[in-house]
């Protein structure tokens, strides 16, 4: 049951935070005037949001913006087309309705950036020059990894991929749909990268159950889940209770299990193991490519060159988001090389530190605000219910409604919040307001 002073706190919360956004925290923050110019690559809910704050904090800065993609996807939504839940345009909007006005956008693509120079090179010929530049590229989906899988396959012969946009997602659910109405074996991957929102492969797994379930199909489905190591879910506790879960419904993970290659007219996928490689069939086989950075950031002084090499991801202090040897760099969102936080909740968070440094440092001063991890899941196990999962960098849980949502119980709320509030609170995010 749910409590209505519940329900009145998830509608004042979501409902604040669009109207008013910083306000509820206290004073407005101080506007600096400067002529520094910032290039920001990137016009995903990373780029924009901080876009927008800092077109607010900064008067008389240079803020250009560098994207080439004229749609902007609001990506937590994709689960939910992929299940038929919602059509494919629920998740698009245009790039320039949140745009700042006073901000130039180039529509190129990134082509090399030279930190020495201090410019950044795009596809074009183009070179823009900068005294402060921020990475929000988030990031490449390698579909070429998996041998034998192309995006035209999606929606065909049995296979989906929700990643790859609104038009893939909606596919994917058009092959889920006749899996959940004809039966057989459905097999969800995961890949071995990092990867954005990482609950979102095993939101599709429950979901897909779920809807067979309801079909009243689900004992002639055999579903599958293979996980890229010896965790289904990366947080100790949530794992335990996702592998309950599965247990409870008869969804059979396998571990260490990576996706190599597909044959789609045969319908079997090959996985690498520890102990070689392993052929399954499926009827239905929902397909997530490895992810990585740009080769602008992967092949460049940018990047790690002692950790995720094989990714690219920006190196940057994790707490500050400032590149660790080039000071006038921050990195946020998915392209960030930190341990957590490739969640468009995470973005929340990290957007104000990355604002609070880089104004500070134009300012001649030190910021002071940390981010600590912090990466919300609106983990979805059913139709109908959730679990609100939020952890930092050390693995603990760190719930916003201690005492009144649980945070590994599936609850009505959290659907409400995910399905409902979770949209107008991202827009807030877009506009610098949350």
């Amino acid at each position: 049951m749910i409590h209505r002073r519940m329900l009145l706190t998830l509608a004042t919360i979501g409902g604040t935070a669009f109207v008013v956004g910083p306000k509820i925290i206290g004073a407005q923050p101080i506007t600096v005037t400067t002529n520094a110019r910032i290039v920001i690559i990137g016009a995903g809910a990373a780029g924009i949001s901080l876009a927008n704050r800092l077109a607010r904090r900064l008067d008389g800065a240079e803020i250009t913006i560098i994207d080439p993609r004229r749609d902007h996807i609001y990506q937590p939504g994709l689960t939910l087309v992929a299940a038929g839940l919602r059509p494919a345009n629920y998740v698009v909007s245009t790039t320039a309705q949140w745009l700042p006005d006073g901000v130039t956008w180039i529509t190129e693509q990134v082509a090399a950036v030279d930190p020495i120079a201090k410019t950044v090179a795009t596809t074009q010929g183009l070179v823009i020059g900068y005294d402060w530049l921020v990475v929000a590229a988030g990031v490449v989906l390698d579909h070429a990894a998996i041998e034998g899988f192309s995006l035209d396959l999606v929606g065909k012969n049995g296979i989906g991929s929700l990643y790859s946009g609104p038009e893939y997602a909606a596919r994917t659910w058009q092959a889920a749909q006749r899996f959940t109405e004809q039966g057989g074996i459905g097999v969800f991957t995961r890949p071995a990268t990092a990867l954005k929102c990482a609950g979102a492969p095993v939101k599709h797994a429950f979901l897909i159950d779920d809807i067979a379930r309801r079909a009243g199909n689900r004992s002639q489905t055999n579903i599958v889940y293979t996980a890229h190591n010896s965790a289904i879910f990366g947080v100790p506790i949530v794992n335990e209770k996702v592998r309950m879960l599965f247990s409870d419904r008869g969804i059979v993970p396998y571990y260490s299990h990576v996706l190599k290659s597909i044959d789609p007219g045969a319908r079997r996928a090959v996985f690498a193991t520890p102990d070689g490689a392993v052929e399954m069939d499926y009827d239905y086989l929902h397909v997530v490519p490895p992810q990585r950075a740009p080769s602008f950031v992967s092949q460049s002084d940018l990047s790690w060159a002692d950790r995720w090499t094989d990714q690219g991801w920006v190196e940057v202090d994790p707490n500050t988001l400032r590149h660790r040897r080039y000071p006038d760099i921050f990195a946020l969102g998915d392209i960030a090389g930190v341990p957590k936080g490739k969640t468009a909740a995470s973005v929340k968070w990290q957007a104000p530190v990355v604002e609070d440094h880089l104004v500070a440092a134009i300012n001649e001063r030190e910021g002071t605000l940390q981010y600590d991890g912090y990466t919300s899941c609106p983990l979805i196990t059913r139709i109908g219910r959730a679990m609100l999962v939020e952890f930092n960098y050390n693995n603990d849980l760190v719930p916003s409604f201690p005492g009144m949502i649980a945070p590994l119980e599936e609850l009505w709320t959290v659907w409400v919040m995910k399905e409902v509030a979770l949209k107008a609170t991202y827009n807030a995010m877009l506009r610098g307001q949350a």
